[in-house]
């Protein structure tokens, strides 16, 4: 039985992959054997301490994906260098911590843009080249519990991510009888090279870990291993699910009434 998770011959595009969760993902495709080619706005530094190998000269190709045009060219250089498309991963997005009531109208729509509109970009133009392929392709949307629960000091990320797992869905209705699958992964808490920016010190990080029920912070390979997934043969016959990877996301806060 040949191995669904053997990605030699295929063509990936992880968005934003030159670092954090996407370089993770970036890396796992690669080793499993994928032409793998990343996008972002600047060219990714000298590698550093990451979850995986910086993707290997040739796999960068700059991109704005909140620029329509810019993603229109991305997907068609892909296409036309690598005769395919079969897995787009959307990966790009993040905001910086807001407070709700101040936050400015350009702000806010900045990070809708894009953590919601940008995926949907990139989806069309992948959609395009997967839909007259043989096979199809699929697509995975990178969310966030941000989405799914109240996300105080990130209110327009977690709406954005929020409208992203509906948006989901209803490509996943729509693509389908093009087959091309369109699935999304919730991420939790994941420690990345810049844990210390968005969880503060090592002892604060430890608090913060110790809120997950399986007692640690996630890892961008725990995120890539899922998209590997959901992107294989081994889940033909999933399309429009929200697999959520978060470690049983956080403790109940009204069990801290029992604590000692």
């Amino acid at each position: 039985m040949d191995n669904p998770l053997d990605y030699t011959g295929r063509v990936v595009l992880v968005t934003g992959g030159t670092r954090g969760i996407g370089r993770g993902i970036a890396a796992r495709y690669e080793s499993a054997g994928a032409t793998v080619v990343v996008c972002g706005r600047t060219a990714p530094a000298a590698p550093g301490p990451g979850p995986g190998p910086a993707p290997g000269p040739g796999s960068f190709v700059a991109c704005d994906v909140r620029d329509p045009d810019s993603v229109s060219s991305l997907v068609a250089r892909v296409a036309e260098q690598h005769g395919r498309l079969d897995v787009a991963v959307n990966n790009a997005g993040g905001a910086p911590w807001a407070d709700s009531a101040t936050a400015s109208p350009r702000f806010n729509e900045k990070v809708l843009v894009l953590n919601l509109l940008a995926p949907f970009t990139v989806a069309q133009a992948a959609y395009g080249v997967m839909s007259s392929q043989p096979g199809g392709g699929a697509i995975v949307n990178i969310a966030s519990v941000s989405g799914t629960r109240p996300s105080p000091g990130s209110a327009a990320y977690g709406a954005a991510k929020a409208g992203l797992l509906n948006l989901t869905q209803t490509l996943a209705v729509e693509w389908a009888p093009a087959s091309v699958r369109v699935n999304a992964v919730v991420a939790g808490l994941i420690a990345t090279e810049a844990s210390d920016v968005t969880y503060g010190s090592a002892e604060t990080q430890a608090r913060v870990a110790a809120t997950v029920p399986l007692g640690r912070l996630g890892t961008p390979s725990d995120v890539a291993e899922a998209c590997l997934w959901l992107s294989s043969p081994a889940a033909a016959y999933v399309t429009g699910a929200i697999l959520t990877v978060h470690g049983g996301n956080e403790r109940p806060a009204w069990l801290s009434a029992f604590d000692s």
